[in-house]
C-alpha cells in the first residue's frame, strides 16, 4: 500500500511517500480503509525524537494517530464492527511504527468508535486525539461542574477549540486565550477571548476578579506559572504540556485511547454540542507540508491529510 514513513528522526524532510508494508490484522483489530488522518503536534514531536524516552520507534515508522475511514476486514475476535462501518479512531499503540498516514491501518478495537453521521471524513478525522484530550482533561481530571469558570489556553487550536465547546456543554463559563485574529472564532465557540502576552493576568482578572475555578494549560512554562496565580482558592490546574503542573497541585495529563469516551464525543457531535473546524487539507503525499504547517503553531482547528480513493485503486 501507499503511505508516509520515516526511517530516522529528523525534520519534515525525513518523511517519504511510497510503498509501505501492508498491515496484518490481529484478532482484536479491524482493517480500516483510511479516508482522512488528522495532523497533531505530537506527530512532529515523535518524528524529531522528543518522545524517544517514552515510546520505542520500530523503523520505518508510519506516523499519525488520528483516523477516519471504513472497515474492510474485522479481526477474528471482533464483534463490534462489520465491513462497511464508518469509524473514527485514536490509533495509538505503546510504540511507534504502524500509524494512520497510509491507505490502510490495522486499528485495535479499543481505539475506535463509529463516525458521527453529521461530519465529513475530513472533519471526523480531527475529532479523536484532540477531542479525547479535551474530554478527559475536563471531565476526568478537572471534573468541571456547571457554573464554574474555566481558563482554556490556545482556545482556537485543535485541542483548545474542542475544550471550549465541551466546557460550555458542561455548563461552565469559558475564558480562552487566543490571538486577536481568532477572537471572533472563540466567541463563536461560546468562549470569552483574551489576548496572549504581556498583561494576560490583568486581562483575565478583569473578567474573573475572584479567580478561575480551573485552568486547562496547553502551553506550559510561563503560561502555566501565570495561570497558577489566577486560580481561585480552591481552583485546580491541569496541563497537557508541562509536568510542573503537579507542583501547583494539578494534574499532568496524557490522552489515552478509550472507545467509550470516543463514542461519547461522537454523540456530542451528533447532538450539535461540538463541531470540528478543518483549517486546511493536504493529500497524503504532501504530509510533510501538513506537518510543517502544524509545527508553525498558528492553526485554527485542525489540519488533515486525505486519501483520494476516487483516483486510486484498492
Amino acid at each position: 500500500m501507499k503511505g508516509i514513513s520515516y526511517s530516522r528522526y529528523g525534520g519534515p524532510e525525513v518523511l517519504e511517500y511510497g510503498e509501505v508494508r501492508d498491515p496484518k490484522v490481529g484478532p482484536d483489530q479491524v482493517l480500516v480503509k483510511v479516508r482522512a488522518a488528522a495532523v497533531n503536534p505530537v506527530d512532529w514531536k515523535c518524528r524529531e525524537g522528543h518522545l524517544d524516552t517514552l515510546l520505542d520507534a520500530v523503523f520505518p515508522v508510519i506516523p499519525g494517530w488520528d483516523v477516519s475511514g471504513v472497515v474492510v476486514q474485522p479481526g477474528a475476535a471482533v464483534t463490534e464492527f462489520s465491513v462497511g462501518d464508518e469509524v473514527i479512531g485514536y490509533v495509538r499503540e505503546d510504540f511507534l511504527s504502524r500509524g494512520t498516514f497510509a491507505e490502510y491501518v490495522a486499528a485495535p478495537v479499543r481505539t475506535l468508535a463509529r463516525k458521527p453521521r453529521n461530519l465529513s471524513f475530513e472533519e471526523a478525522a480531527g475529532l479523536p486525539l484532540a477531542g479525547l484530550t479535551a474530554y478527559q482533561v475536563l471531565v476526568k481530571a478537572l471534573e468541571i461542574k456547571r457554573g464554574e469558570t474555566v481558563l482554556v489556553h490556545a482556545a482556537a487550536g485543535g485541542v483548545g477549540s474542542l475544550a471550549v465547546q465541551i466546557a460550555v456543554h458542561l455548563g461552565a463559563r469559558v475564558i480562552g486565550t487566543a490571538s486577536e485574529r481568532n477572537h471572533d472564532y472563540v466567541r463563536g465557540l461560546g468562549g470569552e477571548p483574551v489576548t496572549y502576552g504581556e498583561g494576560l493576568a490583568e486581562r483575565v482578572r478583569a473578567l474573573a476578579p475572584d479567580g478561575v475555578d480551573a485552568v486547562f494549560d496547553t502551553v506550559g512554562g510561563d503560561t502555566l506559572r501565570t495561570s497558577a496565580n489566577l486560580l481561585a482558592p480552591e481552583g485546580r490546574p491541569a496541563s497537557i504540556a508541562d509536568p510542573e503542573v503537579v507542583g501547583y497541585g494539578g494534574r499532568y495529563c496524557f490522552v489515552r485511547p478509550d472507545a467509550e469516551d470516543l463514542a461519547e464525543l461522537a454523540r456530542l457531535v451528533e447532538e450539535g454540542a461540538v463541531s470540528v473546524h478543518v483549517q486546511e487539507t493536504f493529500p497524503l503525499e504532501r504530509a510533510a507540508d501538513a506537518q510543517r504547517v502544524s509545527q508553525e503553531g498558528r492553526t485554527r482547528g485542525k489540519i488533515v491529510v486525505t486519501v483520494d480513493w476516487e483516483t486510486e485503486t484498492d
